[in-house]
């Protein structure tokens, strides 16, 4: 069965985004530092495929992904991808209360965490679920929704900004460490969600 896995690049101190995060500035005023593990040299131009092994492994791996899951937040300070986030696979945009309009190209509203879940596994088509956002990494966590996370863990410290886990009422949740990689300018840490097997 697929799985839902957060992708997420991180400070050291923990924050997701620098301060003043908006449209046309997601990740705030100096937070690009963040994803400068995906533009180290790119081997293609314009898809931001890292040239270092380890980030381009784990670049592929996510672009193998066959949904995304988001928050309506993250959907939009990311422009909503224009439409297709990755290789025109379907996104689900949980939202507490959808625009009037559609959402454009191949992503759509969906208002309920189970059937948001469950739509992108079944369209992931035996493919993993790419996990985006802050808050919808919360509310799925607290719903026993993600069976994975991948913290791109970057050597900065931003000292102020958003968390990933900021103030969560997630209560305690077991984590176990199932893969470290070691990439230019990241550490990749996979976490399996829930008790050791």
């Amino acid at each position: 069965m697929s799985k839902v896995v957060l992708y997420m690049s991180m400070s050291l101190d923990g924050f997701i985004a620098a301060p003043g995060d908006e449209a046309g500035r997601g990740l705030g005023i100096g937070g690009e530092q963040l994803h400068q593990w995906l533009a180290d040299g790119g081997l293609s131009p314009g898809s931001y495929r890292p040239s270092s092994r380890v980030n381009a492994e784990i670049f592929d791996e996510m672009m193998e992904t066959g949904a995304v899951l988001t928050g309506r937040r993250t959907f939009d300070l990311a422009g909503q991808w224009g439409g297709d986030h990755h290789n025109g696979v379907p996104i689900f945009v949980i939202t507490r209360t959808p625009p009037a309009e559609p959402a454009p190209g191949h992503a759509r509203y969906v208002t309920d965490l189970d059937t948001a879940v469950r739509e992108a596994r079944a369209a992931a088509d035996g493919r993993d679920v790419m996990l985006h956002g802050a808050s919808a990494a919360q509310a799925l966590l607290r719903a026993g929704l993600i069976d994975e996370l991948v913290i791109h863990l970057v050597p900065v410290l931003l000292g102020h900004g958003r968390r990933l886990f900021d103030d969560s009422d997630a209560g305690t949740q077991e984590l176990r460490l199932v893969a470290t990689q070691e990439g230019e300018g990241v550490v990749h840490l996979r976490y399996r969600v829930g008790t050791p097997e």
